[in-house]
């Protein structure tokens, strides 16, 4: 007698048990964190003689016999943690951390830098520019609100606001700023087209320059100099700054 084929797939269905398999899931390990090198500046000054990226690379990543290195030697040397930041002292809107040729020496000669910024609600990266750097601004958590103006020849203030994954440019030596409008914190990543891109905040160096100087570039009708004008540069922010009065109001802060 021949069986109907549905009743013989019947008849092995019951008979075998198929036992689910969980799949293993992977275990990862947060890596340990990498300090920065204390002596990068000399590390890429002895760097930049080399003639080629091939000898800079073999210079900095090899002991004295040719060996590559290993370990928290090689880790330092090749890994810049963000998570090194720390407010500055005085700062009251967040921190920020460049790195650079100062404090990344494998960066000598390759024409890019970075920074990673954590903004408090608020917060203001006060007004600055790069004299040396085209920047690529990304927001990767949070609302920033962003700007910049140009030289003399188009100084109109070119504004905007990012949202996560949203990104701007400020062109090289432009003026440029970013505020937390909200009560949140926000983060920012910024990439730039030189190894030293430097900083030079607005306010923080005109204010260093003579009072006389400032008196008359301000154009005010009388004087500010003398002990009045260390009284104002004694006012000066650390950046991150605080942030605006009506949005620290609005947050229930304080400057």
């Amino acid at each position: 007698m021949l069986f109907p084929s549905a009743v013989i797939a019947s008849i092995l269905i019951s008979l075998v048990t198929v036992e689910a398999v969980p799949t293993p899931q992977a275990s990862v390990s947060i890596p340990a964190p990498v300090p920065l090198v204390s002596n990068a500046a000399a590390i890429a000054s002895g760097l930049r003689v080399e003639p080629s990226v091939d000898d800079r690379f073999r210079k900095l990543l090899t002991d004295g016999s040719g060996n590559l290195l290993t370990g928290d030697a090689l880790r330092q040397l090749t890994v810049f943690d963000f998570n090194n930041q720390a407010p500055a002292t005085g700062s009251k809107g967040g921190s920020i951390l460049l790195g650079t040729v100062d404090n990344f020496p494998i960066l000598e000669q390759l024409g890019i830098s970075g920074a990673i910024s954590l903004v408090q609600p608020c917060g203001l990266n006060i007004p600055h520019t790069h004299p040396r750097a085209n920047e690529l601004f990304t927001v990767i958590d949070g609302v920033l609100d962003t700007a910049f103006v140009l030289d003399n020849g188009f100084n109109t203030q070119i504004q905007t606001q990012l949202g996560k994954y949203q990104a701007t440019v400020f062109p090289m030596g432009s003026i440029h700023y970013q505020q937390n409008p909200t009560c949140s914190p926000a983060v920012f990543v910024a990439a730039l087209n030189n190894e030293d891109p430097g900083r030079s905040d607005i306010a923080t160096n005109f204010w260093a320059l003579p009072s006389d100087v400032v008196d008359a570039a301000l154009g005010f009708p009388t004087t500010i100099g003398g002990d009045n004008i260390n009284e104002w540069r004694a006012q000066l922010p650390v950046n991150l700054a605080a942030g605006i009065d009506s949005c620290l109001k609005t947050c229930g802060l304080s400057q």
